[in-house]
């Protein structure tokens, strides 16, 4: 015996069909996992951006099934005539259209390496080029505090350092704590390098392997990984970064302490 309410297993009820609907512009729905509520920004094949009315922004996988709209599921498709991509900026922030670049500040955010100033540019680069700040790599943070020194830094002439696996007892903290000028501001992330404030999820690995120590974290993690060389793995990693989304609250977080230190030099 069949039943409309009840498939051939008279003992589960049949699932009601979740309605799709097209992530139109200015939907307004509740991610509910996180119970994140806002409407849409931007939306691509693989994305949909909602922003909340107190104008924060996050991004959510587009085929995530756990949306609602009007306290009813469904699931958010791309539309038709497919959203504009950057009404927001790689790091969140609401895109200006027509501006130039401004001229470029005195004051500098420094980088430990290549990498670390690729990813900054990567996700922040629009945002710095309308303030007018340069982030520029250092070779390394041993010699910081002699760098520190020969900038000069003062109260229009301010100095943000990011600094990779910035933790208690470090050789990266004793480094640090020699910097003592009110005018630099010294961040840092817990990663070995800055790769790993790449979430795994964004370059398709389940985690980012465990490196013998003495070995160099790069190597073995392309070797555990089958990248092949530092140059490809680095590739790799930097092509998964679209936006804020794919990188780690720590990182996230003293990039932007960086950004507004430097520009509140204008206050």
């Amino acid at each position: 015996m069949r039943s409309r309410e009840y498939g051939p297993d008279l003992t589960r009820p049949k699932r009601a069909a979740v309605e799709v609907v097209p992530a139109d512009l200015g939907l307004v729905v509740e991610e509910a996992g996180t119970g994140f509520c806002g409407a849409v920004v931007e939306c691509d094949k693989e994305r949909v951006s909602l922003e909340d009315r107190h104008g924060k922004v996050r991004v959510f996988p587009l085929d995530a099934a756990g949306f609602l709209l009007e306290g009813i599921p469904v699931t958010l498709a791309r539309p038709a005539i497919a959203t504009p991509r950057r009404t927001r900026t790689a790091s969140g922030s609401v895109a200006v259209a027509g501006v130039r670049a401004r001229v470029a500040r005195a004051g500098r955010i420094w980088v430990e390496g290549k990498h670390d100033a690729q990813l900054v540019e990567r996700v922040w680069g629009d945002d710095l080029r309308i303030e007018g700040v340069v982030v520029e790599a250092l070779d390394g943070v041993d010699d910081l505090p002699r760098e520190v020194a020969a900038f000069r830094p003062g109260p229009d002439r301010r100095l943000g350092v990011l600094v990779d696996h910035l933790v208690a007892g470090s050789k990266e903290s004793r480094v640090v704590a020699q910097v003592t000028s009110p005018h630099v501001l010294v961040t840092g992330h817990p990663y070995v390098d800055v790769w790993q404030a790449v979430k795994p999820a964004a370059v398709g690995i389940a985690a980012w392997p465990i490196v013998p120590p003495g070995r160099p974290w790069k190597e073995g993690v392309c070797a555990a990984l089958g990248w092949g060389e530092s140059w490809e793995g680095w590739r790799r990693v930097l092509a998964a970064v679209d936006t804020y989304a794919d990188l780690e609250v720590p990182l996230l977080q003293s990039v932007e302490r960086l950004i507004d230190f430097v520009t509140a030099a204008d206050d």
